[in-house]
């Protein structure tokens, strides 16, 4: 056995209090523990490896220089979870990005008497419901993997991230009804794209 002993872990208050000093102990355990973490809520945003692990970076150096205004009765985890998300939204506006293509195509149609003209899966369940299931996790992710960039961005930032409406609004610099509008559009598109995969099942 080596007879180099493991770095002592600060529990939380500690931490905190750490985070809030600067203590270079406190940061080394905050990267340790939670890089893996950020890495992935970073790649889901932006599904690039060297870009998500940029925003990590950046990520962990936003959290250094605001350290003083972190509220030591707060979470850590949750504290870094949001500057991730914002780092990534940061790195995501500065990659280009080709001109989105319209949601419209997969949203329903209606006939004259006011029914869609497909028949739907019932599905009022956020994402994140669907890819609890292992059954339909990989065909939920594709389908997300293919919206057009700001209606994925709103889907992930409320279904997978957990963001209210009021947070991601902020975020993404756009109101709270427009959040609401394209998580509404968003899930419809989704439920466009899995709908043969849960047919097919019979669910």
């Amino acid at each position: 056995m080596s007879d180099r002993q493991a770095p002592q872990e600060l529990d939380e208050a500690e931490l905190a209090r750490g985070i809030q000093s600067g203590d270079p102990k406190a940061f080394e355990q905050v990267v340790r523990t939670y890089g893996g973490r950020l890495l992935t809520v970073t790649r889901r945003i932006l599904r690039e490896e060297e870009a998500a692990r940029d925003a990590v970076q950046d990520a962990f150096v936003s959290a250094y220089r605001s350290r003083r205004q972190f509220n030591a009765e707060s979470k850590v985890s949750t504290w870094l979870h949001r500057i991730a998300v914002n780092a990534a939204l940061m790195k995501l506006r500065s990659l280009r990005r080709k001109p989105e293509e319209s949601i419209d195509n997969l949203l329903p149609g209606f006939q004259d008497d006011g029914h869609h003209e497909e028949r739907f899966v019932a599905w009022d369940e956020p994402a994140d419901v669907k890819l609890g299931r292992r059954e339909t996790a990989s065909a939920v992710r594709r389908a997300i993997d293919q919206l057009p960039e700001s209606y994925r961005t709103v889907l992930l930032l409320r279904d997978i991230e957990g963001l209210d409406t009021a947070e991601t609004a902020k975020m993404l610099g756009i109101t709270p009804n427009a959040v609401k509008i394209r998580l509404h559009r968003a899930r419809m598109a989704l439920r466009t794209l899995i709908a043969p995969q849960f047919q097919g099942a019979g669910s």
